[in-house]
């Protein structure tokens, strides 16, 4: 069996979440700070590639979070971005982000459609409804009467009109926040772009189940992503159709155990915690709730997602015990430096993976 894209079912896939944002995904003084700029980002995804990486992602992120590290104050545009990014490779899936709230399905249609015809069938559409209210405030487009329930029944709506701009000359639709007038998107792509989504609420999942080929999921702790990873496949199987799941994990890796915990002992002496608390701030978390939960531990709050230290057979093992005991499809990995780590990891981590997939 396969999913839309080719891939085997039974193929674990490993890919790089980009920094297209300024310091990455690590907030603190004493972290490397990947630089967002164009030129940074092509050298990772190239690296990414040579090493047997299966598929490269940006975010997209229209405000930073300050601090004394300006964390994410400087970003680039993720389709633009992968437009390039699918020039610079041959092989390796290249998936942006829109956010619904931001781009009108039509124009979305005929991006990813021109994406697609770039890479040569590579391309991917992350689909992110839009919740943290700061970002779009700051342009006039975030609408204070629509909550949760109601951004995902637009964003419903939002991929229904995508998939049918793909796939018929001509559209008219009359619904609740969309209105469509013989709309016509051509080309169609073929094939389609992948779709993925992510969020674990019951909507995110119920919307990942009926319109997502990939459901990035996150969890408090195994038990939990094992049971996100069975819902949103058995509600995709409901739906006659199949969807792959993934999780994001940072890596932080050195020649033995002792070092790399060492080294993340370093990024966590250095934490912005500023940035850190502006960003749990951006989630909707008051001031005084914010800073309670920084303050336990801000040397964990360093990562921004669940992160894994050692020896690159250390790395390697709890990998494979993340995969397996979650049931996932793949993994979504963070470097802190995404030039020499990610290297290392393509050198002594993927073979170890999957001898096949290293160096192709």
């Amino acid at each position: 069996m396969a999913v839309p894209d080719g891939t085997p079912a039974d193929a674990t896939e490993y890919g790089v979440f980009l920094p297209i944002g300024s310091g990455g995904w690590i907030v603190s003084e004493t972290a490397p700070h990947p630089e967002a700029t164009y030129g940074y980002n092509r050298e990772a995804a190239v690296l990414a590639e040579a090493h047997g990486f299966d598929f490269v992602m940006s975010m997209g992120k229209w405000r930073g979070y300050g601090g004394t590290t300006a964390h994410w104050e400087h970003t680039l545009e993720s389709m633009t971005m992968m437009a390039g990014l699918a020039e610079a490779t041959d092989r390796v899936k290249v998936w942006a982000t829109v956010h619904t709230n931001l781009f009108h399905p039509a124009l979305a249609a005929k991006m990813f459609t021109t994406l697609q015809e770039i890479s040569g069938g590579r391309a991917g559409m992350n689909i992110v409804v839009g919740a943290y209210a700061r970002e779009f405030e700051q342009m006039g487009l975030w609408r204070q009467d629509l909550d949760h329930a109601d951004r995902y029944r637009y964003t419903e709506e939002w991929a229904t009109a995508l998939r049918r701009l793909w796939t018929e000359d001509s559209v008219t639709m009359d619904g609740e926040f969309l209105q469509l007038d013989d709309c016509r998107s051509l080309p169609h792509p073929s094939p389609a772009p992948t779709l993925i989504g992510a969020g674990r609420s019951p909507a995110g999942l119920g919307f990942q189940a009926r319109h997502c080929d990939g459901s990035f999921l996150t969890a408090q702790d195994l038990p939990g992503l094992r049971e996100a990873s069975r819902r949103v496949k058995e509600g995709a199987e409901r739906q006659g159709r199949s969807i792959r799941t993934y999780s994001m994990l940072t890596v932080v890796m050195d020649e033995t155990d002792a070092a790399a915990q060492a080294r993340r002992a370093e990024f966590g002496r250095g934490a912005d915690v500023e940035a850190i608390v502006n960003m749990k701030r951006s989630w909707g978390l008051p001031l005084e709730k914010a800073l309670s939960l920084t303050a336990d531990c801000p040397a964990d709050e360093v990562f921004q997602t669940p992160f894994v230290t050692g020896s690159p057979e250390t790395v390697a093992a709890r990998v494979r015990e993340l995969v397996v005991e979650a049931e996932l499809d793949g993994l979504m990995l963070i470097f802190p430096d995404y030039h020499a780590d990610l290297r290392a990891f393509g050198e002594r981590v993927m073979p170890l993976l999957q001898p096949e997939k290293a160096h192709r």
